[in-house]
């Protein structure tokens, strides 16, 4: 089980990319899915979330500029970021919770984190 993201790179001010996080197994195993970015110096932070209710949360610092999707038939998870800024420069991580038996006969949750992809915006 493992999420593998990619789409990172350097851009200029005002730029845009498309990062992808694929997920492995179960389209059906899987909630929860979203994108977090670590700056340099700076906490781990929520970008986006797909919560397990279908709804869409946002940062406060990329609302409005990034949108979140998911493609169920490759089971990837997409963040589209426009107007990217430097201050958007970070590692950014995907992460979700995936349904599996964690010992013989019990079930539940389990969290997971893609190996990040950096953005790098200039100035």
């Amino acid at each position: 089980v493992q999420l593998q993201a990619s789409g990172g790179g350097s851009v200029q001010a005002g730029g845009s990319l498309r990062l992808s996080c694929v997920a492995s197994g179960s389209v059906h195993a899987w909630s929860d899915l979203g994108w977090f970015r670590e700056g340099p110096g700076k906490q781990r932070e929520l970008v986006a979330r797909m919560n397990s209710d279908n709804s869409v949360g946002y940062g406060d610092a990329v609302r409005g500029r990034f949108t979140i999707s998911r493609d169920l038939d490759t089971n990837t998870l997409y963040l589209e970021t426009k107007n990217l800024q430097p201050e958007d420069t970070a590692v950014y991580y995907c992460n979700g919770e995936h349904w599996e038996e964690k010992t013989p006969g019990s079930w539940g949750w389990i969290e997971y984190w893609g190996q990040g992809t950096l953005v790098t915006v200039s100035s």
